[in-house]
């Protein structure tokens, strides 16, 4: 089983086909529905036939209750979610060439506190997106479900999520965090690579480096790299959570701890599948 740790959020993602006229109109296709880093990889897990659940806090609101309701019905666990607050939002604006940008209202995620060991009965890998790990109850709860997973012998999977969230921490806490979790494997994408200078293992974990239509490159522990095709999927115009897909279909390959590159092809399918899901060819 996988457990993702982290958002579950409303996302408002908003397309636009060309530049933004500021203070007046601009024409928009406009979509709401589950999003979350976290939440967004269970899902992905599940549609892959894999176990999966969603650790997280939520809004006691209606909002929240139908959240809960899609993650369900993808077939994710969510009896360990948390209710409380109010539910967070993310607009994403996608612009015409699929790329997005995130303004995030992360409301009771962040709350997140008093974690179970229950959570992890059952769990093989806990994925975590550094987002849970920047701050406030959650970054706290975080650690303590991590410590568990670990002692326990269960694999740890870290995504480093955001660029800005980096500059927000720093970049040597967030190098001081993804180490003390102790990961057997470390996400990021090519902006969050660069910043952080990734070009060796992170923390001593396998790494993998998204970069979008460009092959991945991974960073195996060993110190040697390798790099594996991306699936060209042309006619995209929204690729928000194509990354937590990747994330799905690496994790829930096989071994992919000794078959990194064949998880990181499962990893590409994963995403180009949610990719044309949305209109891409």
């Amino acid at each position: 089983m996988l457990a993702a740790l982290g958002d579950l959020v409303e996302d408002v993602v908003v397309r636009v086909g060309g530049p933004v006229n500021v203070a007046s109109d601009t024409e928009a296709r406009i979509e709401r529905r589950a999003g979350g880093s976290a939440a967004n990889t269970a899902v992905c897990a599940a549609r892959l036939g894999h176990p999966a659940r969603f650790l997280g806090q939520v809004g006691a609101d209606a909002i929240g209750t139908a959240l809960l309701a899609e993650l369900q019905g993808a077939g994710v666990d969510v009896s360990m979610c948390r209710r409380g607050g109010s539910t967070g939002t993310i607009v994403a604006l996608v612009d015409e060439t699929g790329e997005r940008t995130m303004l995030t209202d992360r409301r009771a995620c962040v709350d997140l506190a008093d974690p179970d060991r229950s959570w992890l009965d059952g769990v093989d890998v806990l994925h975590v997106p550094f987002y849970s790990l920047a701050g406030g109850p959650i970054a706290a709860t975080s650690d303590t479900v991590i410590g568990w997973a670990v002692d326990g012998g269960l694999a740890v999977s870290i995504d480093v999520s955001s660029t800005a969230v980096m500059d927000d921490v720093g970049l040597a806490q967030v190098r001081a965090r993804i180490s003390a979790a102790q990961p057997s494997v470390v996400f990021a994408n090519a902006d969050e690579a660069d910043l952080l200078g990734i070009d060796a293992p992170v923390a001593g974990a396998l790494t993998v480096v998204k970069r979008g239509p460009r092959p991945a490159v991974i960073h195996r522990v060993d110190g040697s790299t390798v790099e594996v095709a991306a699936i060209e999927v042309p006619g995209v115009d929204d690729t928000t959570g194509a990354g937590d897909a990747f994330s799905a279909g690496f994790l829930t390959w096989g071994d992919w701890g000794d078959d990194p590159v064949g998880a990181c092809g499962a990893g590409h399918r994963a995403a180009a599948g949610l990719l044309r899901s949305r209109g891409g060819r």
